[in-house]
């Protein structure tokens, strides 16, 4: 119990974490405890397509953590795949997916939705509000807040475009990063289903409240 709030339920206190993690993968590249902690990850083998996604980057983890050094060269390869001296291989934008152009239509529809939901930019990011790891936090502080736009956040800002992000993300030379594409593009895909029937009654729009 927090502040009179009962706690969050395991099944959604999971998902936040999800975002979570994928949102700090998707920035940086894992430090040397965070590619240890992937490396001893204990999946439940369901037979689950997600189940058999969170095992290729538990080993794609593991691999790297016998390395040796491990993180350096997953700090070249993050760059070169989601940063790039331009731009990297993947261009984890909801602009770039949806209207072919960066700071375009969908981070402006994007921009208008957070602010009716009181979400402010950090002033210690310079990536605009549409980037992929932006997007997935936001859905874990929905989730944690209990609110009832989780369906329709997703349903406007992730669902068209980050499933291709991701799976593009899966077709790079690097094991541990196209194993983080291929689990994310599953894990879209398991909200996608999952956010279904909430999604049907889910407010049609956010709105501003009037001012004065």
């Amino acid at each position: 119990m927090t502040d009179g709030l009962p706690a969050l339920n395991e099944a959604d206190a999971l998902r936040a974490d999800i975002y979570r993690l994928l949102a700090t993968l998707l920035r940086q590249a894992p430090d040397a405890d965070m590619l240890a902690w992937l490396a001893e990850l204990a999946i439940e083998q369901d037979g689950s397509p997600l189940a058999k996604r969170w095992q290729a980057l538990a080993d794609a983890a593991a691999a790297m953590d016998k390395s040796g050094d491990g993180v350096a060269p997953l700090q070249r390869a993050h760059f070169r795949h989601l940063v790039g001296v331009i731009q990297g291989d993947v261009v984890p934008y909801a602009s770039w997916y949806r209207n072919g152009e960066l700071m375009e239509a969908a981070l402006v529809a994007l921009r208008q939705d957070l602010r009716a939901l009181g979400f402010e930019r950090s002033e210690h990011t310079r990536d605009p509000e549409d980037h992929l790891a932006a997007l997935c936090e936001v859905m874990a502080m929905l989730i944690e807040s209990e609110s009832h736009e989780q369906a329709y956040f997703f349903s406007q800002h992730i669902a068209p475009w980050a499933a291709s992000c991701f799976d593009d993300l899966g077709q790079v030379d690097t094991a541990f990063y196209a194993a983080l594409g291929t689990l994310g593009s599953a894990y879209v895909e398991s909200e996608r289903a999952s956010l279904s029937i909430d999604a049907d009654h889910a407010p049609v729009r956010i709105i501003e409240r009037k001012r004065g």
